[in-house]
């Protein structure tokens, strides 16, 4: 039980930071969510004792969020980690900050423990985040340059 309660808790922290990003009212993002305001409220404060881990993947998966569950064999190894928001129309892109984030997930991989696995996991994901700042980066000045053109 102690592991399925860190659990909900961070998927709760996850989908907090999540709407709290979006700068959204708790009624606007819980109708957006497909929940009652109460609920979201719960989720935001951290109250999710009494809701089903499900329910909280499922308004995680609403959310787009990209989200890693890991259990371990002490509740201690237990966690959700997020990637961020998906984008299903995001272009695939080879690049060296693609490359070493790929390496940095398989490393995370074979014979490591939960812990080594989770910094490894950790890793990946700050790689991630680098890369999609260089990819917006990039699109804003691609967009610039094209208003600049015209």
């Amino acid at each position: 039980m102690a592991t399925v309660q860190a659990l909900r808790r961070d998927v709760a922290r996850q989908l907090a930071r999540h709407v709290q990003a979006t700068g959204a009212t708790q009624v606007a993002a819980a109708s957006k969510l497909g929940l009652p305001q109460p609920t979201l409220s719960k989720i935001v404060n951290g109250r999710v004792s009494d809701l089903s881990l499900e329910l909280l993947i499922r308004v995680a998966v609403r959310a787009g969020l990209a989200m890693t569950l890991q259990t371990g064999h002490v509740p201690q190894e237990a966690g959700a980690f997020s990637s961020g928001t998906r984008s299903r129309s995001a272009p695939a892109v080879a690049s060296r900050l693609a490359d070493e984030a790929r390496r940095s997930l398989l490393e995370s991989e074979g014979s490591r423990t939960p812990a080594q696995r989770l910094e490894c996991f950790l890793e990946h994901n700050q790689l991630l985040g680098a890369l999609r700042q260089a990819g917006r980066a990039a699109e804003a000045q691609r967009v610039r340059k094209a208003l600049d053109e015209t």
